[in-house]
């Protein structure tokens, strides 16, 4: 099948790349094919976020969206910031604040659902939408990219082809958009073939855990917003919560850790449990149930890890470049503007009749866009944070607010999350509670099958050991297997230690696509690849 555009993912990056070409096809009686693939099973099913929503994109994309029915209609009315100690709440008073922390103007949303309208909106501008595909791999000719092939359907765990076979299919653009999200399977080797990264840092990440409750107090009301830093973290990890009220009975409540965590015993999961049993968390939480669980993982590199844009027949953007802005605690609207981008991009060189091999030209817009400013001004607040809490939170003061994000030096990022494990006989001990109360805290697999999660057993494994031996013989050894914690989903479990000494078990059936283990394992010994369109998590309202 040729497309003008072929664009891999349906998020707001990708969507918007859409919206615009054809709005500017609209604009200037042109014509141009765009198609978007989207590995969920409908748009928005794999989308995950706190989300609070700055609409300066989705103003400049659909100016007039506040006349239709978008599902962006709660307006932050107030916000506080805390630092949380085991049984105390301190409020952080606004002056110690940098302005891009701040909320007003800004909406609480649920981003699967925005990706629904938008999707929707794109289709009726001539778009064709393929939720349920993968794309599974890149065509490349004479070292072009030239399109993607999507991923088999029917392939059984022995690789035979079953009655329900459907064959891969070959979508060619004359430019391909990379729009994946948070470590995309096939951005990862574009950045690797065409060295994007070489006149930057590495993309650094965290994970962000999220629960969607009802609730039926009025402890927080609509459109109240809470952060907080400190317990029960503190120094051990980078990261925080957030806890967002959608409406007058509907509420977020996320916890986010950075991946460059040391200590092997620290659990993420965990983490986000304990959080909830904080006394101010729990009369949040009070006389409500949670009915919705996810996870994802999220760039934290910022300025210094954007790579190079462009390469031989396509572009990559949004997260899956790594545009998310850590101090802002949002990347949607980067995401969008990106997207922007990179169609008024494609457009110019369409209708000239140039035809490039490759977009440079997104490159100069982007150095040129809001993105770049503002990522380019909280570029120093991140990194700081890797001499702990206490100095990373004084750096921050210092850079935004006596510097404004002008100080005349950058700091680096210190090393590559899967190299920050320390060996386990140099690690304190994590306790956390065997038994959950079933109330705020909940066990893993209970959590799990409130995100939807779903693949059939009978297809291989789409989670790939690189290497049989390292699970065992580096990861267990060294560092008391950390996938085990580090995954929110449970996927990777040892057993037979008693019997037969310990061996990794796999249960890919419960993997919410978070990309968190193809992060974090110290030897980059696992490698997420896409499984059968269409599966994975089924997240409502996230």
């Amino acid at each position: 099948m040729k497309y003008d555009l072929v664009i891999v993912g349906a998020g707001p990056a990708g969507l918007s790349t859409a919206i615009k070409l054809k709005q500017l096809d609209k604009k200037n009686n042109t014509n141009h094919s765009v198609c978007v693939i989207e590995k969920g099973s409908e748009v928005g099913a794999h989308i995950l976020s706190g989300a609070i929503l700055d609409p300066i994109a989705l103003n400049e994309l659909i100016p007039d969206w506040k006349n239709l029915d978008t599902p962006v209609v709660t307006q932050v009315k107030s916000e506080s910031f805390s630092f949380l100690t085991s049984n105390k709440n301190f409020n952080i008073p606004d002056f110690f604040l940098p302005k891009d922390t701040k909320n007003k103007g800004n909406y609480i949303i649920s981003l699967g659902n925005l990706c629904k309208w938008l999707a929707k909106y794109a289709e009726n501008l001539g778009v064709d939408i393929f939720p349920g595909f993968t794309a599974k791999d890149i065509l490349f000719e004479n070292n072009k990219v030239k399109g993607v092939i999507t991923g088999e359907k029917g392939v059984d765990k022995n690789g035979k082809k079953s009655d329900l076979y459907e064959a891969a299919i070959a979508l060619r653009g004359r430019q391909t958009i990379f729009a994946e999200g948070c470590r995309g399977h096939l951005g990862k080797k574009l950045i690797e073939k065409f060295n994007l990264y070489e006149n930057n840092q590495f993309q650094t990440y965290a994970i962000g855990l999220k629960e969607l409750w009802e609730v039926n107090n009025n402890t927080l009301n609509k459109g109240d917003v809470f952060h907080s830093i400190g317990w029960p973290l503190y120094n051990n990890a980078y990261g925080g919560s957030f806890i967002y009220k959608l409406s007058d009975t509907l509420l977020s409540i996320g916890f986010v850790v950075g991946l460059d965590y040391k200590n092997p015993y620290l659990n993420p999961y965990e983490e986000f449990q304990k959080f909830k049993t904080h006394k101010k968390i729990k009369d949040v939480l009070n006389n409500g149930k949670r009915i919705s669980y996810g996870a994802r993982a999220l760039n934290e590199g910022g300025f210094q890890s954007l790579p190079k844009f462009s390469f031989p027949g396509g572009l990559i953007i949004g997260c899956n470049a790594g545009t998310l802005n850590v101090l802002k605690i949002k990347g949607t609207h980067n995401a969008m503007k990106s997207g922007i981008i990179a169609a008024e991009s494609f457009y110019s060189d369409s209708i000239k009749d140039i035809n490039s091999i490759e977009l440079s030209e997104f490159n100069k817009k982007f150095k040129n866009s809001f993105i770049y400013k503002e990522l380019y001004k909280s570029r120093n607040v991140r990194p700081g944070f890797n001499k702990g809490l206490l100095l990373g939170t004084l750096n921050a003061f210092v850079d935004q607010k006596i510097f404004r994000g002008n100080a005349p030096w950058t700091l680096r990022h210190h090393i590559k999350d899967n190299n920050s494990l320390k060996n386990v006989k140099n690690s304190k001990k994590i306790l956390y509670p065997s038994k959950k109360d079933n109330v705020y805290s909940f066990d893993r697999l209970t959590n799990v099958s409130f995100s939807g999660t779903n693949h059939k057993e009978d297809q291989p494994n789409h989670l790939k050991i690189i290497k049989e031996a390292i699970p065992i013989e580096h990861n267990y050894e060294k560092y008391l297997s950390p996938e085990t914690r580090y995954c929110p989903a449970g996927v990777y479990e040892i057993i037979n230690i008693e019997n037969q000494g310990p061996s990794l078990q796999i249960n890919f059936q419960n993997c919410l696509h978070c990309k968190t283990c193809d992060i974090k394992d110290p030897l980059q010994n696992i490698s997420w690849t896409p499984p059968e369109g269409g599966e994975g998590p089924r997240y409502s309202n996230m």
